[in-house]
């Protein structure tokens, strides 16, 4: 029973939804392990080696979950998955005495695991769905408002606040095909026995008409699934490494979003805002603060979710042979906490993007503050067509802004442009009204809404499809 005197992971109640710990829950497990007995027990029949009502008593008792009693017989068995098949045999006396026929323990397990990897991954894939359209909105709404760019967190060129986000969009919907993928090459064990050479399976078929790979594809036909062509105990655990590199992919992208958040909340640049409640506190200590406590949870989470195809390598390098078990137990916890880590980094961010702040006057303020600097670089191309020398204007451009930058830590405004529109050398290829104009740093973000609103109407056109 869940309290809050013993200790319970926070994936247990504080990230991740219910119905993703639902569908890692123990209750779901054994649900699903009954799956594919029952599966099993089928294929068998149509093979001649069991009666129909044998199939139909386990069939009845398939959803009869009995956690409880199953852990009273594991602790005589101290073998969890014959527990449950112990415990289902006594609640289907007809049905139990031909449970597991020819079967390992991966046969079933490996094919559940499966199984639930497809649930959570369809329901990753909604999630980040619900992400993509928000931010296509976003990307959209505003595409052509221009903002400074950072290079090196140093003020650069101009960009748009759209373009900025189509960035985000661009890599979020890379992870979304890649996951839609992943779910469709997603494999079971199959039905091959103890080292995946089906022997057992033989020996029982000999005789009636159905080969090993027939009984295989009829389970996994009955289960959805399909099944890798050659397996030893296990399926290849390489598949749970690209799985969770997927994941990890994600967190990726989402990990640099909430970051540059974090970055353009702080006051100094203060042009983005994560939401913030009217009676939430931002610190114990400076009741002042407005700290970007959500982007900084993202960005703490993603970290884990970035470690754990680490473990996911170990467990696929080190499966020795035809199998070694030292991968089980960290399976339990590895497999489980990428989904709820993923699922709720999509949940954070899209709350993040739906709600985001953005300070109009910040941006404007930001922009003439430092575009100047960055519109020269439109002037010297200007000069150049004009017949100047590159390098000679590069120069004096160079030695203005020195000089401009030197204002600004003063405390004055930007003289970047009065300076430039004075130089005479500048002049003698330019009019004084064509350099201040030049100079607008709004007018320098070239086809940036129009790429854009183009990756939001990839992304709309991906979820349609």
């Amino acid at each position: 029973m869940f309290d809050h005197g013993r200790f319970h992971s926070p994936f247990s109640w504080r990230y991740g939804s219910d119905e993703m710990r639902q569908i890692w829950s123990e209750e779901q497990r054994r649900r699903l392990l009954r799956r594919v007995w029952v599966a099993l027990a089928r294929a068998q029949s149509e093979a001649g080696l069991v009666r129909p009502e044998q199939v139909a008593d386990l069939e009845a008792h398939q959803d009869k979950v009995d956690i409880e009693h199953a852990l009273q017989i594991e602790a005589h068995t101290h073998h969890d998955l014959m527990a449950e098949l112990l415990c289902f045999a006594e609640q289907a006396p007809l049905g139990g005495p031909i449970l597991h026929l020819g079967a390992t323990s991966m046969d079933i397990e490996d094919n559940a695991d499966v199984l639930r990897q497809h649930q959570a991954l369809a329901l990753i894939l909604q999630r980040l769905a619900g992400l993509l359209e928000v931010l296509a909105d976003q990307v959209e709404a505003r595409a052509d408002q221009v903002c400074m760019g950072w290079t090196h967190l140093q003020p650069a060129e101009p960009t748009t606040v759209g373009y900025r986000l189509a960035l985000y969009a661009q890599d979020l919907l890379a992870d979304y095909e890649d996951l839609r993928r992943l779910q469709r090459s997603l494999r079971g064990k199959g039905i091959k026995g103890a080292v995946g050479t089906c022997a057992s399976y033989a020996q029982l078929l000999q005789g009636s008409g159905m080969s090993p790979a027939q009984l295989e594809r009829r389970v996994m036909e009955l289960l959805g699934l399909e099944a890798f062509a050659l397996a030893h105990q296990t399926y290849p655990r390489r598949q749970d490494w690209s799985l969770l590199v997927g994941l990890a992919g994600l967190g990726m992208a989402l990990y640099r979003f909430a970051f540059d958040l974090r970055f353009l909340q702080s006051p100094p640049i203060g042009e983005w805002g994560e939401p913030f409640g009217q009676r939430q506190v931002g610190s114990s200590a400076m009741p002042f603060k407005r700290n970007p406590v959500q982007a900084e949870n993202v960005d703490s989470l993603a970290r884990l979710l970035a470690a754990l195809p680490r473990v996911a390598w170990d467990n696929a390098a080190h499966c020795l042979l035809e199998r070694t078990l030292d991968d089980s137990g960290n399976r339990r916890e590895t497999l489980p906490v990428a989904f709820l880590t993923a699922e709720e980094l999509l949940l954070k961010s899209t709350r993040l993007l739906r709600e985001l702040r953005l300070d109009d006057w910040a941006i404007v303020h930001n922009l003439e503050r430092y575009g100047t600097f960055a519109a020269s670089e439109r002037l010297l191309m200007e000069l150049v067509k004009a017949g100047a020398d590159r390098q000679a204007m590069h120069e004096i451009i160079r030695q203005h802004s020195m000089a401009a930058w030197e204002d600004i830590r003063a405390g004055r405004r930007n003289p970047l442009a009065q300076y430039l529109a004075g130089e005479l050398q500048i002049l003698h290829y330019l009019p004084q009204e064509r350099v201040r104009q030049l100079l607008h740093a709004d007018e320098h973000v070239g086809d940036a809404p129009e790429r854009a609103r183009a990756m939001a109407g990839r992304v709309r056109q991906a979820l349609e499809s």
